[in-house]
């Protein structure tokens, strides 16, 4: 059965990096998947969508859409998107027959120091208002399947973190 796993967690916690990593080993054990990134389906709405409140929760529906909708097909949904509430999140809980969750727990000064897009810089300046986890909050998952510590953990370890539990859990083959 195809599931989707989200990654979540501030901008610069991993979730990008591992995701692909994850897609990546995927793709080479031949398993039907797909990877959405939170950041290039934002810049596909040609900029229709912003960073307010109600620009987020959109998004994040239709990532859960699309990966619902994949799912339905017997392909596998990746999808990373800092996902700041919680509400949006059980709301894909309640519409992705098998959502399964990945916090990419990371401090907020370690993610800083990994701004390679310079969104924190900018933010600090205003010049982004409502910056997750700077000016706007970012909700903690309260019960994720899979947590990684992007700070102590290299990513080959997250990766075989999550891997391994998709293998414990029977949702793919080791």
């Amino acid at each position: 059965m195809a599931f989707t796993l989200w990654f979540t967690g501030i901008s610069g916690s991993g979730k990008s990096t591992l995701s692909l990593r994850v897609f990546e080993a995927m793709v080479a054990r031949r398993l039907p998947v797909e990877r959405l990134d939170g950041d290039i389906v934002r810049k596909e709405y040609a900029g229709l969508l912003g960073y307010e409140d109600r620009d987020r929760l959109i998004n994040i529906r239709c990532l859960g859409f699309v990966s619902s909708a994949l799912n339905r097909h017997g392909i596998i949904s990746i999808v990373s998107a800092i996902a700041p509430f919680q509400a949006s999140r059980a709301l894909n809980r309640e519409r992705i027959a098998e959502y399964i969750e990945v916090y990419c727990a990371c401090p907020f000064e370690v993610a800083a120091t990994r701004d390679v897009k310079l969104l924190y810089a900018r933010a600090k300046r205003g010049e982004i208002p409502n910056f997750t986890g700077l000016t706007s909050a970012y909700e903690i998952p309260e019960a994720p399947e899979v947590t990684v510590h992007t700070d102590t953990e290299d990513v080959d370890e997250s990766v075989r973190t999550v891997l391994g539990f998709l293998e414990r859990t029977g949702r793919i083959a080791s």
